[in-house]
């Protein structure tokens, strides 16, 4: 990777309002992002064959990823819509799948209410939960990642 390329986009978002810039480069994806205050982190270990590289860059309060193309070699099961993602079928009910799990094609992962309609999301390959992207009850955006799956 291009450190230069990386102080050049850091030095370019500094001062401003933007807090996140993401680009795919052949070598893998870079994101950057701009320290804007204190939030709340919650963050889960990433799947074992994916390598991040995460450091601080000194005196300038950015924060650089760096995620290879080992990633690339999960499926990715995106949103379909914008709604509430639901692990299980109702509250209180075991979820319908747990990362490790082995799902097959057609089988439900989740449930994704938009305007009052609970709408399935199928798994369309056979393999195994790598990842769950994202935790119950939260909102999601149409194309959001929401699970990686290992293909069999």
């Amino acid at each position: 990777m291009d450190k230069n390329l990386i102080f050049e986009i850091i030095d370019k978002i500094k001062g401003t309002k933007i807090e996140e810039v993401e680009f795919e480069t052949p070598e893998g994806k870079i994101k950057v992002k701009q320290y804007v205050g204190p939030k709340e982190v919650v963050s889960a270990p990433p799947p074992a064959p994916v390598i991040e590289v995460k450091e601080e860059i000194k005196g300038t309060g950015a924060t650089v990823e760096i995620e290879t193309k080992a990633e690339k070699k999960y499926h990715v099961i995106k949103s379909p819509l914008v709604g509430t993602f639901y692990r299980a079928p109702s509250p209180g009910a075991p979820p319908f799948v747990e990362e490790g799990d082995i799902v097959s094609k057609g089988q439900v992962l989740c449930i994704i209410e938009a305007l009052k309609v609970m709408n399935e999301i199928e798994s369309d390959v056979n393999g195994k939960i790598v990842k769950i992207l994202v935790e119950n009850g939260q909102p999601v955006e149409y194309g959001q990642e929401l699970f990686y799956i290992e293909p069999t």
